[in-house]
């Protein structure tokens, strides 16, 4: 091709281009990556507090819900059955860093088709399982599959929506798992009158997103970044054009393909990562993974049948709350799509952190002081009342940490250290949601009503860190952000020296 001059200015330039449909249609099929995640998220409380499932690989558990007299916290409290559960995200982590690598090598497209053929695998083994050992490996195949989707799918979907809008299209990830999570809720409803096997029809169906995903992605192409990164220049434009639906795309084209020489010149994304030019993008990104966490939303979603029938709510009941809050969640993650791009990030996640810093604190103080170790549990008002805190702790989480954890990595990365820095992100996350996973019955058994206030406190961190260490990045080309986040701020600028950054750059 000609010689091009490419700047790397970081200038305010807004590119030429609209949304298409076609952008549309491959960022709802990429989508289907969330869905597989979130049904997972909502289908492993619902089936753990199924009595049939209970009897057939956890009895002890099963028999402990049945005395009358048990201790309110810890009827579930079971290592077992917390690594059903929990094995996913363990798998999901080690998975990621390899995930990394294909995507850089073979694409951002191909890394998705890999994910669902795991996710597939996995549900034949959990749907038809025997025993634990079925059930278990069936569950690290299903986290080979997350780990894959949640390190292609982000990346796919900012590096092909325009930047104005980048935001809400990415958050379409967060939305998939929002309505994942819904849909299992309501699965789980129907399947627990189906006896014996309801538990099965709950595991099996989360085949139907990955079919999705795997059929789908035949459909879509590849993203230009990742077909230019791999040295397939004319693709890249031709697709390029394809998405933005002009002609004339230079622009855009010639910042893509700046920082792609940028890139090849990285032999070693990992080391590169560890230097002090990376600090900020990395450490923001697993921070807010650690948060996203610990705010306490996976603990309320993945055991939501089982907290509220802890708290009093009957079997029925307590999943019938649990569609109550996955309609909230799905609800308030379609606001977040429009208020993402026009109010901006932090603003989004300071105000998440007022109220759910509110709605942890008053739920503890109501278990603190009417849920009894062993007893009654609460009376129907009082479980209402926790019902709708919970909801108003979802709405919180929803419109802020929920998308925005997912968001902000994926955008903050120069392309050289992209799917290496974002493998550290997914991989952070999937830690601490099997941290989360795997201790929430056990801390709700030990800790009681203070395993809210234990996350009320770190809402009160995370609130903090946001106001004092986070940049806004609404609106900024993803290859621009170095020049216009970090080295504009206040105290990560410190860390980015200027021995790295070229005005410009001649791409033969």
């Amino acid at each position: 091709m000609p010689a091009v001059v490419v700047s790397a200015s970081g200038d305010n330039t807004q590119y030429e281009g609209r949304t298409t449909i076609y952008v549309i249609v491959c960022v709802i099929i990429a989508a289907f990556g969330g869905l597989m995640f979130g049904y997972d998220i909502g289908i492993s409380g619902g089936v753990t507090a199924m009595d049939d499932f209970l009897k057939k690989f956890f009895p002890v558990v099963y028999e402990r819900k049945q005395h009358a007299h048990e201790n309110n916290y810890c009827k579930y409290d079971n290592q077992f059955l917390q690594l059903f559960t929990s094995s996913l995200y363990l798998a999901a982590l080690v998975a990621s860093f390899v995930a990394s690598r294909v995507c850089s090598k073979a694409g951002r497209k191909p890394t998705m088709q890999i994910s669902s053929v795991f996710f597939l695998a996995g549900v034949v083994l959990t749907a038809g399982g025997l025993n634990i050992e079925m059930l278990i490996i069936g569950r690290i195949l299903l986290g080979c599959g997350v780990g894959f989707a949640n390190q292609a799918v982000p990346l796919f979907l900012s590096e092909l929506a325009p930047a104005k809008i980048r935001g809400a299209l990415n958050i379409s990830f967060q939305l998939f798992i929002t309505i994942g999570i819904f849909i299992a809720n309501m699965v789980n409803y129907v399947a627990s009158n189906i006896h014996p096997n309801g538990w099965r029809i709950s595991l099996a169906i989360a085949g139907i997103p990955a079919l999705m995903l795997c059929l789908g992605s035949l459909l879509i192409c590849e993203t230009p970044t990742s077909l230019i990164e791999r040295n397939k220049i004319e693709e890249g434009k031709k697709v390029l054009r394809k998405i933005r639906g002009v002609e004339n795309v230079d622009d855009e084209f010639d910042s893509i393909a700046y920082a792609c020489e940028m890139a090849r010149q990285v032999k070693d994304p990992f080391r590169k990562l560890m230097k002090p030019a990376s600090r900020p993008p990395i450490v923001i990104a697993i921070l807010l993974q650690v948060f996203q966490q610990f705010t306490g939303i996976n603990a309320i979603m993945f055991y939501a049948p089982v907290l509220f029938q802890t708290v009093g709510s009957g079997s029925d009941a307590a999943l019938l709350s649990a569609v109550i809050t996955g309609i909230v969640n799905v609800l308030i993650t379609v606001v977040s799509v429009y208020a993402v791009d026009k109010v901006g990030r932090r603003i989004l996640l300071l105000e998440a952190c007022v109220q759910m810093f509110i709605s942890q604190s008053i739920i503890g103080v109501v278990l603190l002081k009417d849920l009894k170790t062993t007893g009654d549990n609460l009376g129907k008002r009082e479980t209402t009342f926790v019902v709708i805190l919970v909801c108003l702790f979802v709405m919180g989480f929803a419109w802020s940490w929920g998308p925005g954890g997912w968001l902000i990595p994926s955008e903050t990365f120069p392309l050289e250290t992209r799917t290496a820095g974002y493998a550290f992100a997914v991989s952070s996350n999937m830690l601490f949601t099997f941290v989360i996973a795997q201790a929430f019955l056990s801390m709700l058994c030990h800790m009681q009503a203070g395993i809210f206030f234990f996350f009320a406190a770190w809402i009160i961190v995370m609130g903090l860190f946001t106001w004092f260490l986070l940049p806004e990045t609404k609106g900024v080309p993803v290859d621009s952000m170095v020049d216009r986040v970090w080295k504009q701020h206040w105290f990560w600028s410190s860390f980015m020296g200027t021995d790295e950054s070229k005005a410009d750059l001649k791409v033969v």
